[in-house]
């Protein structure tokens, strides 16, 4: 194990900076997590796989370049369009991971959003999924409500899955290109 990382991430939303230090936590023995304001450089409802890697790459590379750090960290969610959900779409996220070199890639497991929200993003005005969410969910009485700051997965989950512990398995499946750097050389056989 190694003992310490400082990565600066691309957000400064508590649960993604969470995510962070939870996602390479069990790499080091120290995580310093610090949060830089950074813009995504793409739709504030990304669409698609293209915009989603764009959005977190862009977040990962202006995080590294804002001070010092071992990595730049960047997160974003959008949907992804699928014929053979029901709604059409999956909410999935990326993690990158960009050292100044190399860059990591991981997602999130996808879940989908109430139809409602998903029509509203993937309309022509596309509104961010999140803020149609916060307007039509309603918790069932027998599910507990963990609050806005465990996400819509948490919300919709009663607390049994968060935002951060989701963003934490894209952030641990993008540390595997510099967990196996001899791996992903491309010289490996």
């Amino acid at each position: 194990m190694r003992e310490r990382i400082t990565v600066r991430v691309g957000s400064r939303n508590t649960a993604k900076l969470e995510a962070v230090r939870r996602g390479l936590a069990p790499f080091f023995a120290q995580v310093e997590v610090l949060g830089v304001a950074a813009a995504s450089g793409v739709d504030p409802q990304p669409l698609g796989f293209g915009e989603i890697i764009a959005g977190a790459r862009n977040r990962a590379r202006t995080s590294h370049s804002s001070g010092a750090c071992d990595l730049g960290a960047g997160l974003e969610d959008g949907l992804v369009a699928f014929a053979d959900v029901p709604g059409g779409w999956l909410n999935i996220g990326c993690c990158v991971l960009f050292d100044g070199e190399r860059e990591g890639y991981g997602l999130t497991s996808g879940f989908e959003f109430p139809p409602a929200c998903t029509r509203a993003a993937a309309s022509s005005a596309r509104t961010p999924v999140g803020d149609t969410f916060e307007r039509v969910f309603r918790r069932p009485p027998d599910l507990p409500d963990p609050g806005p700051d465990a996400g819509p997965i948490g919300r919709l989950t009663g607390g049994a899955l968060t935002r951060a512990e989701r963003g934490a398995h894209a952030v641990t499946s993008a540390w595997l290109r510099f967990l196996h750097p001899l791996l992903y050389s491309g010289d490996a056989a």
